[in-house]
Order: C-alpha cells, then sequence, then structure tokens
C-alpha cells in the first residue's frame, strides 16, 4: 500500500470512528464486542486496502468491512449472547424509573438483517441512499425498496404492540 493511500485511510478511519462503533455497537449490543469488531475491521481494511479501486469510495468501503465482521462475529457467537452493563441494569434492581423506547428496540431486532441494516445506515449512520448502495453493494433502487419495506414492517409491528385502552 503507498503512503498517500494509507494516510487517507487513517483519516477515513478517524474521521468515522464513531459512526462505525455505533454501526459495530447496533449489531452486537455490547461495548467490548463492537469495539473489537472495529479493531478486526480496521485490520482487514489495512491487509485489503491495496486492492481498493478508488479513494472515493474508501467510506462506503470501509463501512462494509464493519458490516461484514460484526455478521461474522455473530455468526460465530450465535449460541452466546452476552449482556451489556446497561441491559444487564434494566433487568436488575430498579431504583428509579428510567423511560427507553423498549418497544423500538424490541421491534428493531426482531426484523431481518437486511432490514435493520437499511434503517440502521440510513436514519442511526445518516447516510444517503446513494452511500447505502455502495455500502451494501446494491442497486439504488434495491436499496429504496427494501428500506420502504423496512419501514413498513417496524410501523406494523410498532403498531400492534401499542397498548390498548381498556374499557
Amino acid at each position: 500500500m503507498n503512503k498517500n493511500m494509507e494516510k487517507l485511510l487513517i483519516q477515513c478511519i478517524t474521521e468515522h470512528k464513531e459512526n462505525v462503533y455505533r454501526l459495530a455497537y447496533s449489531y452486537v449490543k455490547n461495548a467490548e464486542d463492537a469495539l473489537d469488531i472495529v479493531q478486526d475491521a480496521i485490520q482487514k481494511a489495512f491487509t485489503s486496502a491495496s486492492g481498493l479501486k478508488s479513494e472515493s469510495t474508501m467510506k462506503s468501503w470501509f463501512y462494509r468491512i464493519v458490516i461484514n465482521t460484526s455478521l461474522d462475529f455473530l455468526r460465530k457467537h450465535k449460541r452466546v449472547r452476552p449482556v451489556d452493563d446497561v441491559t444487564l441494569e434494566l433487568h436488575g434492581p430498579i431504583v428509579e424509573d428510567v423511560y427507553q423506547n423498549v418497544d423500538l428496540e424490541q421491534a428493531m431486532e426482531e426484523l431481518p438483517t437486511a432490514y435493520r441494516t437499511v434503517i440502521v445506515l440510513r436514519y442511526f449512520e445518516d447516510l444517503k441512499i446513494e452511500e447505502m448502495a455502495e455500502v451494501l453493494n446494491e442497486n439504488v433502487n434495491t436499496v429504496k425498496t427494501r428500506l420502504y419495506q423496512a419501514l413498513n414492517k417496524l410501523r406494523v409491528k410498532m403498531k400492534d404492540d401499542s397498548p390498548q385502552e381498556v374499557r
């Protein structure tokens, strides 16, 4: 890898470190595992950077590496699902009421991976449709359709779980 490409890769990783951490965390729901995934993704990026054709696609290329590394991690650890401290506290003795949008989290968890990924990339990582298409290596229209379907499924799940008034 030439020095210019190495500098650009370091700059890309530095600029997007919080975003890729959040992306990894959205898959594994554990801080330590998310850090491991990001570290593995950085290592994979440096070892395969020579195959990168264009500097303009570096961000989407790196996001794709993070997503693939997250999915690989989930496949390897399918049987064991670690619980982070925040989740553990939610299920432990409660001192005070803290509201979180548990319904949204649960509905997101029930979505298939492809749908959850487009929602996370669009609304949590604030990527444009074209950037999402690059990251996912999909056609723009496919990404639009998948996002539309994901939002509809999420809307249905959220509507079905809403509390009903008792009369």
